[in-house]
């Protein structure tokens, strides 16, 4: 592969960490909100038989944090969500998909609730304060609303929790799953959450200033050898194994989150009002039509820069495939896709032109297990 440089601008933007990342040998970035996001150091697949063994630290500070306070903080906060916030506590991150008039997908944040009218909405590739803005300045609503100098450190594989306590204490051990805390390092106090994009379990350090992040970093990195800690970055094999959906990937507006496997978060019989609540109810009554599944492709590589259409014996559309990675498991491709209705069947077998050639293929559930 011919090495491509990336020309930085203030469209965009490094993060704080983008020089120690760089000396530590990062071989690829993605972009994600006008930053870059590491995508790996040494191989994919190195890195993910790593995240399942050890720990890992991931700079994602692309995921900006927009801050959502005052007086009518919690009926905007309701509004661009179906999941039912309104037993929501202080010190709680709530995973709930953001949807429009149409019912379509927005993101997939995690809502953070930090004070009784103040909300942090940690967000991936979408323009989700132009949408709070806009809502607002439609209801006339009462509220602040930016984007919060904030960047986060994921750490992440199963001996996270070994190295967050050499840090933080024993205390941490005690923060339950999607729960979040303030601990302190070197006097200064850290927002942690027991959250993060991967299977293997973790935390989220988010953090406001930019000094004591670094001096956070490299101090995890000075005591993090008898962890085998390595610089990571948010795994493709991992994620599309564990069925964790990324949106601008997976989903779009295009797609609503019944169809995406989000039942459980769309409280269509509570009292609550979001947007979309109608089309829903209208979606749900007469059944999805589609909905997202795993899918195991018999290839070695795949590239995906759009979707592919997935064809069935007769040569009938049945889906299309949003992602694809090799996977050292099953020694396969494996994906998300999106499957039409009369096509859910496990093990449904399938065909994908690739490069001119049609590869085999079946339908699977998510997680791919």
């Amino acid at each position: 592969m011919t090495n491509i440089s990336i020309l930085k601008s203030r469209r965009l933007r490094e993060t704080p960490f983008t020089s120690r990342i760089e000396k530590q040998g990062v071989k690829s970035y993605t972009v994600y909100n006008h930053m870059l996001l590491p995508t790996f150091f040494s191989s994919l697949e190195d890195e993910y038989n790593h995240l399942k063994e050890h720990v890992q630290i991931w700079d994602v500070s692309v995921q900006r944090e927009i801050e959502i306070s005052g007086k009518d903080s919690s009926k905007l906060i309701q509004l661009m969500t179906c999941r039912d916030l309104s037993k929501s506590k202080i010190g709680g991150c709530y995973y709930a998909p953001l949807i429009d008039s149409e019912g379509g997908m927005i993101n997939d944040p995690l809502i953070y609730r930090l004070e009784e009218k103040k909300w942090r909405v940690c967000i991936a590739d979408s323009d989700v304060l132009l949408f709070a803005k806009g809502i607002s300045s439609v209801k006339n609503f009462e509220v602040s609303i930016f984007e919060a100098k904030v960047d986060t450190l994921a750490v992440q594989g199963p001996k996270s929790f070994k190295l967050m306590e050499k840090i933080f204490g024993k205390e941490i051990n005690n923060l339950k799953f999607f729960k979040f805390d303030y601990f302190k390092f070197n006097e200064k106090k850290f927002l942690i959450s027991r959250s993060g994009f991967s299977k293997q379990g973790g935390f989220e350090i988010h953090i406001d200033n930019i000094k004591a992040g670094l001096e956070l970093y490299d101090y995890c990195f000075q005591i993090g050898k008898e962890f085998n800690l390595k610089p990571g970055a948010p795994n493709q094999i991992e994620r599309i194994e564990g069925g964790l959906l990324s949106y601008g990937n997976d989903m779009d507006i295009g797609d609503n989150p019944l169809e995406c496997g989000f039942e459980k978060f769309v409280n269509l019989e509570s009292d609550i009002v979001f947007l979309g609540k109608e089309k829903l109810k209208r979606i749900k009554k007469e059944g999805i039509k589609r909905k997202l599944m795993g899918v195991k492709i018999d290839a070695n590589f795949i590239s995906l820069t759009k979707e592919i259409p997935i064809i069935d014996s007769n040569k009938e559309e049945i889906g299309e495939l949003r992602s694809a990675v090799f996977s050292p498991k099953f020694k396969k491709v494996i994906g998300i896709a999106m499957i039409k209705k009369e096509f859910f069947e496990v093990s449904k077998k399938f065909k994908v032109k690739i490069k001119g050639n049609l590869i085999s293929g079946e339908i699977c559930n998510l997680p791919i297990l």
